[in-house]
């Protein structure tokens, strides 16, 4: 597990460094600058008017103009930056995330949620926020307090007692809303992920009538994150409220007390007006960081799920680079379960396949067999043995290098926005002839031809108008493209008519005179006849391996025993 130094995100954060030391130091000036209303009123009220020159008035109007302009070309510059930060920030941790997130999502089967791009864009947009300029801003707060003491004693510590209640009113809405923001949070994401999962099932779900008691639970989980936001925002409401009526009763107050003081003759008018104008400048920063608090804490949040996001899912080291496999796979006394599981799904698996060898994999239903197929395309780690490919730890391949040389048709077959020449060419650069020869050898050409704009014909991630069938005959393509050494078919003719099946048997023909290792799993026969061997899984266990012709005839002899001997009990039983 990597350490907060290390991870993608604190090394961003620290690369835009420089950024917000450029943000500081505008905001230097800022402050510097926020000191004129405060002069301009304190000479006009003690030097302009008691001396009645109008040009010196403007002089002073012209100088105060001019430095406004610049305030307000600073206040542009310093949120630019910011602006400019956050996408720079995007562009560092952008492609680490969804890297994370994919390597989440092969760890946690089900846990495909997309919050991740979510939480960046929240702290994205607190970057870019008034709360950072807040914490830039509130660090002045002690000079404005030293002018107000320098005025009068009395100004400063009515200044410190206003800036501590505010700050105190800041502390209790953050901890009053704290608890209900964070479970708001985790129940509207639930019922985003419920209302996804949802939707992809919309025909099951209206073929059996499911709809509305399907609707009622996301309903019911959607409806007390709601209650859980309105009473933090109920809360949030209350306090800004009470903040913004005291800020503005304190500005007043210490209007009274200028005067008391003008009357004892302890300061000017000029710096009874200045100190209530470099009050709002003490109070200013507490009041922004009231108004952007819900944004501050939202950042905070996103800031630390992502950060425990990259700690748990650290990005794998370079491997060294190998040679193209010729596809040797071994399987030495493999046990795994699913990633986050307790209970092995298979157990003591010893495999052992030269290139070009065909071996079917038969077995009831959670047998382990999809299991099995995951560890031998190395999407599960094991939990104890290996799985090699030409001698080497198939984890510790790159995987953007093995990629293009591993087939692999899952049994719920995906494809993906865009045109099918891309989705055969897995989004690589297309090569036209490689993406041809994979569908003749997939049996699928003709077909695609057929297509209202043959290989550019754009589908949807569901399929669009394509059936079931022609999606499977799509993903067998992909699974072919290139030159793969080792492919596994997982169900691959469940959807297939009998011309399907026959592209499959004659891709499977194609495979085998290409020196291509296929493992498939199927419970129909037809593919199963032009295998080598047969690999039979029971509760995740090797029942028999051998030869095709030869586990067929152990299974159908031990088959016929149990058939005998469950009519000899039969017998025995009814005998008088």
């Amino acid at each position: 597990m990597a350490s907060d130094s290390n991870t993608t995100l604190h090394r961003a954060l620290t690369a835009c460094r420089g950024s917000l030391l450029w943000v500081a130091g505008f905001s230097l000036c800022l402050n510097l600058l926020m000191l004129t209303p405060a002069l301009y009123m304190l000479q006009v009220y003690d030097r302009v008017i008691t001396t009645g020159s109008e040009e010196t008035l403007l002089m002073l109007t012209l100088v105060v103009v001019f430095l406004f302009l610049v305030v307000g070309g600073l206040e542009w510059v310093r949120a630019d930056i910011l602006v400019r930060l956050g996408n720079r920030l995007d562009a560092w941790v952008s492609e680490p995330l969804h890297a994370a997130m994919f390597r989440r999502g092969l760890g946690r089967p089900g846990g495909h949620a997309a919050w991740p791009l979510d939480d960046l864009a929240t702290l994205r947009q607190g970057l870019a926020g008034g709360g950072l300029l807040a914490f830039f801003d509130v660090v002045w707060v002690p000079v404005y307090l030293g002018l107000l003491y320098l005025f009068d004693p009395w100004f400063g510590a009515f200044a410190t007692f206003a800036g501590v209640m505010l700050l105190t009113l800041v502390v209790a809405s953050e901890k009053a809303t704290r608890g209900l923001l964070d479970a708001a949070g985790r129940e509207q994401s639930g019922a985003r992920e419920l209302a996804a999962g949802n939707l992809r099932n919309a025909e099951a779900l209206d073929a059996m009538g499911m709809l509305s008691s399907i609707a009622g639970r996301w309903l019911a989980r959607h409806r007390h994150g709601l209650w859980l936001q309105s009473r933090a925002s109920d809360r949030a409401a209350l306090l800004a409220s009470l903040t913004r009526a005291l800020r503005l009763l304190l500005q007043s107050l210490i209007l009274g007390l200028g005067a008391l003081l003008v009357l004892e003759e302890r300061i000017t008018p000029g710096m009874m007006i200045a100190g209530s104008i470099l009050l709002g400048r003490v109070l200013s920063p507490v009041d922004q960081l009231v108004g952007s608090w819900r944004g501050i804490v939202g950042a905070r949040a996103a800031y630390r799920r992502l950060e425990a996001l990259f700690r748990e899912q650290p990005a794998a080291a370079p491997a060294m680079s190998l040679p193209p496999p010729a596809g040797r796979l071994a399987l030495e006394a493999v046990t795994a379960g699913a990633p986050g599981g307790s209970q092995p799904i298979v157990a003591g698996v010893d495999l052992r396949l030269e290139p070009g060898e065909q071996v079917g994999i038969i077995g009831p239903s959670a047998s382990g067999k999809s299991t099995l197929a995951r560890l031998v395309l190395g999407i599960w780690p094991t939990w104890d043995g290996c799985v090699r490919l030409d001698g080497a730890d198939i984890a510790r391949w790159d995987r953007e290098a093995l990629g293009p040389h591993l087939g692999y048709l899952p049994q719920d077959v995906e494809l993906f926005s865009g045109t099918i020449g891309e989705n055969i060419a897995r989004f690589a650069p297309v090569d036209s002839d490689q993406v041809i020869a994979a569908a003749r050898r997939a049996g699928v050409h003709e077909m695609i031809l057929r297509l209202p704009d043959g290989y550019d014909t754009r589908i949807e991630p569901s399929g669009g108008l394509l059936s079931a069938g022609q999606r499977q005959r799509i993903g067998l393509a992909r699974a072919l493209y290139g030159r793969p050494a080792l492919v596994v078919l997982d169900e691959p003719n469940s959807n297939l008519d009998h011309r399907g099946e026959q592209a499959l048997s004659h891709a499977m023909d194609a495979l085998r005179r290409e020196g291509v290792t296929l493992l498939v799993i199927s419970h129909r026969t037809g593919v199963l006849r032009r295998v080598d061997r047969l690999l039979v899984l029971e509760s995740g266990r090797v029942r028999l391996f051998g030869p095709r012709d030869r586990v067929l005839a152990r299974m159908a002899g031990r088959d016929s025993e149990g058939g005998q001997a469950a009519r000899r009990q039969s017998s025995d039983s009814e005998a008088p």
